[in-house]
């Protein structure tokens, strides 16, 4: 193998790797997600019953705090997208575990991101627990 070839190579596999390093989604259910769902609507409060949060998607102002009241007879743990590395709003995870009957709030919602994705990181594929809140 010549000199060029070696050097080819080795810029091919340093290309290769950089390619896989920025092609991770940490951006949850919703990759693309930067504009507020349709059906999003003004609160500061979501209240979980019978496994469904409610309103699923919200609105709030930037510096917000939102409350999850947890209205279920089972215990929920709220997080940020994605599962399960809960990185896209920090803010989001200050909620964590949430007994039946509790209330807790989010850290002020300062993101960076616009849109941001929450789940109940024991029950991550169930529709009802997953939603958004919008930073404006």
């Amino acid at each position: 193998m010549t000199r060029n070839s070696l050097a080819v190579g080795a810029v091919a596999a340093a290309c290769a790797l950089a390619a896989c390093g920025s092609s991770s989604n940490s951006t949850g259910s919703n990759p693309s997600q930067t504009t507020p769902p349709a059906d999003a609507v003004s609160a500061t409060t979501i209240t979980i019953s019978n496994n469904v949060a409610s309103p699923k998607n919200i609105k709030v102002a930037r510096g917000s705090q939102v409350t999850f009241v947890n209205n279920d007879t089972v215990s929920h743990e709220m997080f940020s997208d994605p599962h399960p590395d809960h990185t896209d709003c920090p803010e989001i995870n200050q909620v964590g575990f949430l007994g039946p009957g509790k209330s807790l709030q989010t850290g002020n919602m300062t993101s960076n991101r616009s849109v941001c994705g929450f789940h109940d990181h024991n029950l991550p594929n169930v529709a009802g627990l997953q939603g958004s809140i919008t930073i404006q």
